[in-house]
């Protein structure tokens, strides 16, 4: 049987006996979607890349720790977070990071339906709309909304009381929605 086609627990354990090719099977299945939850976090391409590559290593070389290898893609989830955090936190207290556009890109659209054009718009207005919140709204947010996390992890994750998180998740979609409420021209 090749790795493609072995299942998550099967590669974990070729993983934790030092195999490369299904360390590479493995990223290969999960860079594009930690890159991504890393990136609507930290805010910067090359600073999302290095957090993700950097989460793989760390990930790799602590695979005895991890107890199921059926959770290993969210282990590894909250591993990316946790990092995105971390920098994120350590980067803002010196620099301000320009918005850049870079998850979705204006594409020709000719020969999809109307309607997923205007769901596409749709979705990107919301996703570049949440990326003009405070910080602290935008990853409250991003956690609850895209990455699925419950309102007690995510206390846990951004260190805040379980009813200050309900509270900050509340008021950011309030926010959310007065902002998609105003013409784009205003934000």
């Amino acid at each position: 049987m090749t790795l493609a086609n072995q299942n998550i627990t099967q590669l974990v354990e070729l993983c934790k006996t030092g195999n490369q090719l299904a360390q590479l099977e493995v990223y290969n299945r999960y860079y594009k979607a930690m890159y991504n939850t890393s990136l609507r976090i930290v805010k910067d391409t090359f600073e999302a890349e290095d957090i993700m590559q950097e989460a793989f290593l760390k990930a790799f070389t602590k695979l005895d720790s991890l107890h199921e290898s059926v959770t290993f893609g969210s282990w590894l989830k909250r591993i990316v977070i946790n990092d995105s955090i971390y920098h994120y936190k350590k980067s803002s207290k010196y620099r301000d990071v320009p918005l850049d556009d870079v998850l979705y890109k204006v594409e020709d659209h000719s020969g999809i339906p109307e309607d997923e054009q205007l769901k596409d718009l749709q979705v990107r207005q919301v996703l570049d709309t949440i990326k003009t919140l405070k910080d602290n709204y935008r990853i409250a947010l991003s956690l609850h909304l895209i990455e699925g996390y419950d309102y007690e992890e995510i206390s846990s994750i951004m260190n805040m009381s379980y009813g200050n998180c309900r509270t900050t998740i509340s008021r950011a979609k309030d926010k959310l929605r007065q902002k998609l409420k105003q013409p784009l021209a205003e934000y």
